[in-house]
Order: C-alpha cells, then sequence, then structure tokens
C-alpha cells in the first residue's frame, strides 16, 4: 500500500480546515524513513469544540464517518472511509505524551505536494510505544530505536563536518 495519496489527501483537508494535529504511531515512523508498516494513522490533537468541527468536516470531506470507540470512556475520535477502509484516529490523550503543545513544539514538518503534516520526532513515538506497552508495540521498538540511533549517528556526523571537524 502507498500512503502517500493519503498522506496528500490529510495535509490539504487540514490545511484547508486549519486543523492543527501531530502524526504519531508507525505512520509518524514511517514518514521519517523507519522501515516500518502500518494500516492507520494516528494523530494528537487539542480537543476544542472548533476543533471538533473541524473533524466533522474533514470526514464530510472524505466521505468518512467519525466513531467513538468504548464511549464515553474513551477521548479517541476514530474517522472510517467505509470504501477503502481508510481509518485515521484523533487522540486527545497519548501514552507517554505529556502534552499537545511539547508533541507539536518537537514535531517536524514534512511536506506533502504543497501541504504539510506535523509529524512526532521518533523520540516521541518511542515514548509512546513504550508507555502503551501493548504487544505490537513493544514489538516495534527495535526497529524505532535502531532508526533513531541512526538519525542521532548522521546528525552528529553531519555537525561534526559543519564544525571542521570532518572529512
Amino acid at each position: 500500500m502507498d500512503a502517500r495519496p493519503y498522506l496528500v489527501e490529510m495535509a490539504k483537508l487540514f490545511r484547508q480546515h486549519n486543523l492543527e494535529a501531530v502524526l504519531l504511531g508507525n505512520a509518524g515512523a514511517a514518514v521519517q524513513g523507519v522501515p516500518i508498516t502500518t494500516v492507520d494513522f494516528d494523530f494528537m490533537f487539542r480537543k476544542t469544540p472548533v476543533n471538533v468541527r473541524k473533524l466533522k468536516r474533514i470526514a464530510d470531506a472524505l466521505g468518512a464517518i467519525i466513531y467513538r470507540p468504548y464511549y464515553p470512556v474513551s477521548s479517541l475520535y476514530r474517522m472510517v472511509r467505509e470504501r477503502d477502509q481508510f481509518q485515521i484516529d484523533f487522540m486527545v490523550v497519548a501514552h507517554g505524551v505529556r502534552s499537545f503543545e511539547g508533541l507539536r513544539a518537537r514535531a517536524s514538518r514534512v511536506e506533502f505536494d504543497g501541504a504539510s503534516l506535523l509529524v512526532a520526532s521518533l523520540d516521541d513515538i518511542i515514548k509512546s510505544k513504550e508507555a502503551a506497552a501493548r504487544p505490537r508495540d513493544l514489538a516495534a521498538l527495535p526497529i524505532l530505536k535502531d532508526a533513531a540511533n541512526e538519525k542521532k549517528a548522521d546528525k552528529s556526523e553531519r555537525e561534526a563536518r559543519s564544525d571542521g571537524q570532518g572529512p
């Protein structure tokens, strides 16, 4: 499955409806080049009446329906488009994440055909999976940690070269 068309569609709709959300989970890691797969997209957002209305408008634009699994306990909004099983989860709370503001501050913007999505740092994705401690999350941790370590090593090497310490 090529997720790029979905990412482009989401980025454009988020921009159109001015929704600020941060991509987490395996999809967030995959966008950063981690060799991992997923079939859904997990976003954290700030729950306000305005943002919930934005979610409804985005669902309408996608031809999707919003479900509230485990209602009323859950702080999750699941958007599903039946025709192709396109699924997006919008979380108000995420395991291992103290605040939306902190997650957003550490996230980076990734461009998709002229629109962008905020993508959580690999460190935040790892913390979230460790805190959730579900078997599928724990299984992904070695791959995520290896990728994060490689990214840090590459950054250190680039910094050393730019300081005149490298070849």
